[in-house]
């Protein structure tokens, strides 16, 4: 996270026309190879899987995600004159009709970055529009990279689907925020009653210790004010536990789930978008001193 200075223009704002200061975070964006597309009908209990096509040219590091997949074969079917399959994209083609939704696979590509990962997350990308534009579209973009450009713009809103900072097994007090119970009884960092005799059980209102952290969060409406690609944002040292950026990144405003260093979910906004309390009209300075 750091902070940028930017002008008010928030006609109701008591800061209208001056200098504030927002806080933002830096989110680096390394392409997305787009290894491959599915397509699914519908069937009895929801979609069901009815072909795939994968590019010819894999990253060889999916083969740390999928076993056996992304290795070069030692012949080439054609060429030895055996029967070659009929391709996913012609199945999918002929029964166009039957297929309710097309998905592409992309594979992330943490090695472009410097946090030293090397295992990428294979994910499936949901495409929007009729299942012809959605066929279309999964064929021009086979095995080429998906930048953040092509997909966010700057002044929209989008949504964080992130894990949490894990930390481990906590008490009441620090799980869900219960009162000390100074001066009142033996123990003080605990709940004062769990329930009652009768009947003889602990409702799940009841505050317990337990796992706290490393939860599946998401967070709506988030603001991205840059997508920038100058890597001159990078301090002299790194950013803190992170590095330096050495790809696109997004510079959205607040803060996301999780700690540096892992992977976040980035999808457009589904809910309206709030009113703003800062309507921020370009940014001026970012700060990068660490």
């Amino acid at each position: 996270m750091t902070h940028i200075i930017s002008t008010d223009q928030h006609k109701k704002s008591t800061t209208y026309g001056q200098k504030v200061q927002v806080p933002v975070t830096l989110i680096e964006c390394p392409p997305i190879k787009v290894v491959g597309f599915r397509a699914y009908t519908k069937g009895p209990h929801g979609l069901a899987a009815f072909s795939e096509e994968w590019a010819r040219d894999l990253p060889k590091e999916i083969s740390r995600t999928i076993a056996g997949i992304g290795k070069k074969k030692k012949k080439d079917p054609e060429e030895a004159g055996e029967v070659k399959k009929k391709r996913g994209v012609d199945k999918i083609k002929e029964n166009l009709e039957k297929v309710s939704e097309i998905r592409l696979i992309g594979c992330l590509q943490p090695s472009l970055t410097g946090i030293g990962k090397k295992k990428p997350e294979v994910v499936e990308i949901f495409v929007d529009g009729s299942v012809e534009k959605q066929f279309e579209f999964a064929q021009n973009f086979l095995g080429k990279e998906l930048l953040a450009k092509d997909v966010f713009k700057e002044r929209d809103f989008l949504d964080v689907c992130a894990v949490t900072k894990g930390k481990g097994f906590s008490g009441a007090v620090k799980r869900a925020g219960v009162k000390l119970q100074t001066r009142k009884g033996k123990k003080a960092r605990v709940v004062g009653s769990i329930g009652p005799w009768h009947p003889a059980t602990v409702m799940f209102t009841v505050a317990r210790p337990g796992q706290l952290g490393y939860h599946s969060r998401t967070e709506f409406n988030k603001k991205v004010l840059v997508i920038g690609s100058d890597l001159s944002i990078n301090p002299k040292s790194g950013f803190k536990n992170y590095g330096v950026i050495k790809n696109d990144y997004l510079v959205v405003e607040g803060s996301v789930p999780g700690p540096v260093k892992r992977c976040i979910g980035l999808r457009k906004g589904i809910r309206p978008a709030p009113l703003e309390k800062h309507v921020i009209e370009g940014v001026e300075f970012i700060a990068s001193k660490q």
